[in-house]
């Protein structure tokens, strides 16, 4: 039975004896040896990493250069300027007043909606009969 088996696994059954349970080899020597080869793999690790986050500090840097020659040329500003210079309106806008600003109503919105409520008043009237229309005029 035991050729049986080793003939099936191929002769692996040294790596079989210890993934069932079977003792490791304890010996020191492999033991430190193991560990320098993790902390130096470790510290590669780190070290590519570092390289890494390098190369694309420098990636950026070169873009943003690319970005800021963009900006002059077709007079641009960044995003950050642009709120910048929007609060600062606001607050001057505000610095005489002594109620808080108002804020800006986008398109579509406010007494615009009256108008259309009453368009919409319009097209059912004219769906309606005669006595009806004139009951709703009133």
């Amino acid at each position: 039975m035991n050729f049986v088996m080793k003939q099936a696994l191929g002769g692996a059954t040294k790596d079989m004896g210890k993934m069932l349970g079977g003792e490791e080899e304890k010996d020191p020597e492999v033991v430190k040896k193991k560990k320098e080869e993790e902390e130096e793999r470790q510290e590669a690790l780190r070290q590519q990493e570092e390289e890494r986050k390098d190369k694309h500090r420098k990636m950026e840097a070169e873009r943003e250069v690319v970005r800021q020659s963009i900006r002059d040329k077709y007079g641009l500003k960044k995003k950050e300027e642009k709120e910048a210079e929007e609060k600062a309106a606001m607050e001057q806008a505000c610095e005489g007043s002594l109620t808080r600003a108002k804020k800006a109503i986008p398109a579509g919105c406010g007494d615009e909606d009256d108008e259309d409520e009453e368009s919409i008043l319009d097209t059912v009237l004219k769906f309606l009969p005669g006595p009806l229309k004139d009951m709703f005029k009133k």
